[in-house]
């Protein structure tokens, strides 16, 4: 029995009906990218663009036999939000691949703050992630879902990093991107200066680091940087940071960047003790 669409939902038939436009070759988009928007996919992170994210929901496009589970969620819509539904072979037709989930949304990015605005504006006690040349999508995803479990109050991305609002960053954090605010830091920006104008004790994550993570007392206000896999952080940003090292077996010496952040932000949300200023 075909799925029943109610009334104020679009009915497409067509993959190449124009109203769907923004949806077509969705992994072909994902390379090109879409000019300040992007898609999210799946029921989890559905839920979180339309009840608590920073962006804007521009429309939905949602496989038919879906409808009936998502009306509670659809019925909350703004009714300038057109939900768009199709049979399964449209929508994968559309989509230009199996779109199991089944499930997706056209969003808006919000505007971003200036760095200096954004540090400015927190409070007396809080914790920042800036993340260096991390150009891994599964690792970004991984490390903003880290930081919406812990608390963390922002993210920092150099210009070497990946976008967080690439579809595939999106569905890794389980919509955690959607609502962790983040900065772009502009090229040539030096980092340590700019976290410490603002107060911030710069915390690095190293392998040979000066600390180990236990014996780490946690600051007012904290930056934790993270580099790329392999090659880390530079040596001129260790050099002028508190360098911290998280210990491990003796033939081993790294970790994947995402399980480090979880560690290091879950040691400072539960475990480490506060220190008296920032030293």
């Amino acid at each position: 029995m075909p799925a029943i669409i109610p009334p104020s939902i679009i009915p497409i038939d067509d993959p190449d009906d124009p109203r769907i436009a923004a949806y077509r070759d969705v992994k072909e988009r994902d390379l090109v990218g879409r000019e300040g928007r992007f898609i999210a996919e799946g029921a989890v992170v559905l839920r979180t663009l339309l009840t608590a994210s920073r962006h804007e929901t521009l429309s939905l496009l949602i496989a038919d036999k879906r409808i009936a589970g998502l009306a509670p969620m659809l019925e909350a819509l703004p009714a300038a939000v057109p939900v768009y539904s199709a049979r399964q072979e449209v929508l994968d037709a559309i989509a230009g691949f199996p779109l199991h989930r089944g499930i997706l949304g056209l969003g808006r990015a919000a505007a971003m703050p200036e760095p200096d605005a954004l540090l400015a504006a927190l409070g007396s006690r809080a914790t920042v992630l800036v993340l260096c040349g991390i150009g891994n999508h599964d690792n970004v995803g991984g490390i903003f879902r880290n930081a919406a479990a812990f608390g963390v109050d922002a993210v920092l991305l150099d210009s070497g990093c990946c976008d967080p609002l690439y579809r595939k960053a999106i569905r890794v954090s389980v919509g955690a991107a959607l609502r962790v605010p983040f900065v772009r830091i502009p090229a040539g920006t030096d980092p340590v200066a700019l976290l410490e104008r603002h107060g911030f004790a710069v915390l690095s994550l190293s392998p040979a680091g000066a600390v180990t993570l236990a014996g780490l007392r946690r600051p007012e206000r904290a930056a934790l940087l993270l580099g790329s896999e392999g090659p880390g952080l530079p040596a001129s940003v260790l050099g002028r940071t508190r360098t911290v090292r998280i210990p491990m077996a003796p033939d081993f010496d790294s970790l994947n960047v995402a399980t480090t952040s979880g560690i290091v932000l879950h040691h400072l949300a539960f475990m480490a003790e506060p220190e008296s200023g920032l030293g």
